[in-house]
């Protein structure tokens, strides 16, 4: 048994009040950029996840605190799980990806 999965995840109202606490952090969108162009947090940074793992150690620093974030929160998890086996430690999903951002943190961000 590895980790807890909770471990693993972090809830889009904790992402939120990163953002307003102004922490340093990545936050890493691994949808396509179709998606990207339809709902994005201007904070991130695209990597759609069939490019995550030829670019992730070139881009993303291990010691870095990550958030991967997607639509559902379905793709960002197996991201998540595959940053944390190559040893990006901090790495963590958001809950429920882009879509649980827009029903219960910004009502502005477009539902898709």
């Amino acid at each position: 048994m590895g980790p807890e999965p909770m471990d693993y995840e972090i809830t889009p109202e904790d992402v939120k009040a990163k953002l307003d606490r102004g922490e340093a952090f990545t936050l890493l969108d691994v949808r396509e950029p179709w998606e990207f162009e339809v709902a994005r947090l201007s904070e991130a940074k695209l990597m759609p996840m069939g490019d995550v793992p030829g670019r992730a150690h070139q881009e993303l620093d291990p010691d870095e605190d990550i958030v991967v974030i997607c639509h559902h929160g379905v793709r960002s998890l197996n991201v998540t799980s595959w940053l944390r086996q190559e040893g990006f430690e901090k790495a963590r999903s958001m809950q429920g990806g882009i879509d649980a951002w827009s029903r219960r943190v910004d009502g502005k961000t477009p539902l898709y």
